[in-house]
């Protein structure tokens, strides 16, 4: 049986991403990080593993894969956006949002896309 061991990340300042994720996330490394690795976990003990890899990769436009952060309404999401912004995150011009979107389209600050949904909506 297959499960998934970790999400990976492409990141050029390895760092930078860790200390980005280490705060939005609440994880800590599995162990030291190298120059070019890291995998993160939730401080918690609970949850997937992030692991964060230097790449020379440019960022995509429109990634093909990407993470859902889950906020549990409307008021957290819209919190939750602004407490990644505060960290270090932007705000992304998506024009594919549809008209009723329960979702906000950041890039952290290695330039990943990731979005915040909130859940509340059922």
């Amino acid at each position: 049986m297959l499960g998934v061991g970790s999400v990976v990340l492409g990141v050029a300042d390895v760092a930078r991403a860790q200390e980005f994720w280490t705060r939005a996330l609440e994880y800590v490394p599995r162990e030291e990080a190298e120059d070019d690795w890291v995998v993160l976990v939730p401080a918690a003990g609970t949850g997937p593993q992030i692991a964060l890899q230097r790449s020379a990769t440019p960022v995509q436009e429109y990634p093909r894969v990407h993470l859902d952060l889950y906020a549990g309404d409307a008021a957290d999401q819209a919190a939750q956006v602004e407490r990644l912004v505060a960290l270090g995150a932007r705000r992304v011009e998506w024009d594919r949002y549809p008209d009723d979107a329960d979702f906000v389209v950041l890039a952290d600050t290695e330039g990943n896309r990731f979005c915040v949904i909130d859940t509340g909506r059922g």
